[in-house]
C-alpha cells in the first residue's frame, strides 16, 4: 500500500503578521513548510509528498526548499477545503496511492510516532486523527461568564489526519454543509469511522506572531549547539577548471583533485561532519572509489546536510575563509554565498565568506595552491 503526505500551505496566514505568509516564515532557520516536508521525507512509510500552495506563491516555495524535496506541487484556492480537494485530485491522477495524510503546514513539527499511530489505525478505520485532551475549564461567554461545558468527552483535534484515499475523496464529493474546518468531519458525515490516536504537543498550530517564539522554544529545548571545523588544501594546476564555493571562476589554473577539487566546499563538508560527529569527507567519499572521480562537490555538501536533517538537526551558520593570492575572491563572494546557502537550504545571511593571503609566504603565497578553513554551527 502506497502512502502520500498532502501538505496544505496555500493560506495567507495574516493573523501571524510578518511580510510573508506564515508557512514561508522561518523557525530555527527553515520555513514552516520545509520543516513539515522534512518530517514526512524522513519517515520510511511515506512514499509521496505533495504540497498545495496558493496562486502566486511559487517563488516563495522555491526559496523555502528545493523542488526535488517533494513529488508534486498543486495550486490551491482561497478556501482550505477547495485546496485539499485539488491536492486529493492530484493524488488520484498520480495513481497507486492508497492512503493519504492531510497536514497543515502551520504545524511544522511532525513526530514520527504520531505518523505510525495514524497509519496503524487505518488498518481498521476509514480515517484517523491525532487528539489531545482538553485540560482547561470550558465555559460559554460573551461579555460575562456563562455556564461551564463538560470537557470530559471533548478533545483537541490536530493534523496530520490519515485516510484511505478513496474514502476521503468520496467524503469531499458528497459534502454539502458549507466550509469544513477539517477533513475528518466530512468523513464522519459520510458515516465512516474515524479513529482517535494520541496527539503530540509538538503538533501545536502556529497562528499568531507569539506562536513563532513558542515554537522556537519547543524545538530548541531538545537541541544542543555544536561546532565543527574543516580544513582543506588543493594544488593549482594548468589545464584544470577552477571551482570555488560551487562557482566556476575564470582563471589560468584550476584546482587538482579526485573530484572537482572545490576546496571551499570540502572544508565546509568536513566542518558539518565534524559538528555532527560523522567523521570526515574521506570516510564518506573515499578518493580510492572511482565513482567520485570528477564528481561535483555540491553532492558532498548535500550529503552532509541530509545527515544532519535525518537527525532533525539545524544548520545555524557556516563561516568560510579562503587563503590564496589569486584569484581575487571579492568579485565572486556573493555568488558563492548564494550557491552555498542553496546547497545547505539556509538563508544567504547564514553563510559568511572571507578571504585572506599569507603575505606571499608558503605554498599559497607562491600561488601553488588554495587552502580553505570552515567553521559550522549546528544544533542537534
Amino acid at each position: 500500500m502506497k502512502t502520500a503526505a498532502l501538505i496544505v500551505a496555500a493560506g495567507k496566514g495574516e493573523r501571524a503578521g510578518g511580510e510573508l505568509p506564515k508557512q514561508f516564515q522561518r523557525i530555527a532557520g527553515k520555513a514552516l513548510v520545509a520543516h513539515a516536508v522534512e518530517a514526512f521525507r524522513q519517515h520510511p512509510r511515506i512514499d509521496f509528498i505533495y504540497v498545495v500552495i496558493g496562486e502566486g506563491q511559487q517563488s516563495l516555495f522555491s526559496a523555502a526548499l528545493a523542488a526535488d524535496q517533494v513529488d508534486g506541487i498543486v495550486i490551491g484556492s482561497a478556501e482550505r477545503q477547495a485546496s485539499v480537494r485539488s491536492g486529493l485530485e492530484a493524488l488520484r491522477t498520480l495513481g497507486g496511492v492508497d492512503r493519504v495524510l492531510i497536514h497543515d503546514a502551520a504545524r511544522p513539527f511532525v513526530p514520527a510516532d504520531t505518523i505510525d499511530r495514524l497509519l496503524g489505525a487505518l488498518d481498521s478505520h476509514s480515517g484517523a486523527v491525532p487528539t489531545l485532551p482538553v485540560v482547561d475549564t470550558l465555559a460559554r461567554g460573551d461579555v460575562s461568564l456563562g455556564e461551564t461545558v463538560d470537557r470530559h468527552q471533548l478533545v483537541r483535534v490536530q493534523t496530520p489526519q490519515a485516510f484511505h484515499l478513496d474514502a476521503i475523496i468520496a467524503a469531499h464529493e458528497g459534502w454539502t454543509s458549507g466550509p469544513a474546518t477539517d477533513d475528518a468531519q466530512m468523513l464522519r458525515a459520510a458515516d465512516q469511522s474515524v479513529a482517535l490516536v494520541e496527539g503530540d504537543l509538538m503538533l501545536e498550530k502556529i497562528t499568531h506572531a507569539a506562536d513563532f517564539a513558542q515554537a522556537e522554544v519547543r524545538i530548541g529545548t531538545a537541541l544542543i549547539s555544536r561546532t565543527g571545523m574543516g580544513f582543506d588544501v588543493h594544488r593549482l594546476e594548468s589545464g584544470q577548471e577552477l571551482w570555488l564555493g560551487g562557482v566556476k571562476i575564470a582563471h589560468d589554473k584550476g584546482l587538482a583533485g579526485h573530484s572537482d577539487a572545490d576546496v571551499a566546499l570540502h572544508a565546509i563538508v568536513d566542518a558539518l561532519l565534524g559538528a555532527a560527529g560523522e567523521g570526515d569527507i574521506g570516510t564518506h567519499f573515499p578518493p580510492s572509489d572511482p565513482q567520485w572521480k570528477g564528481a561535483a562537490s555540491h553532492r558532498f555538501v548535500e550529503h552532509a546536510r541530509e545527515l544532519i536533517s535525518a537527525r532533525r538537526g539545524i544548520i545555524d551558520h557556516v563561516d568560510l575563509t579562503l587563503i590564496c593570492e589569486a584569484p581575487k575572491i571579492g568579485p565572486h563572494r556573493q555568488a558563492m554565498q548564494v550557491a552555498i546557502a542553496a546547497m545547505l537550504q539556509v538563508s544567504p545571511h547564514q553563510v559568511s565568506i572571507k578571504a585572506t593571503t599569507t603575505e606571499r609566504l608558503g605554498f599559497a603565497g607562491r600561488g601553488e595552491g588554495i587552502a580553505a578553513q570552515a567553521i559550522a554551527t549546528v544544533r542537534l
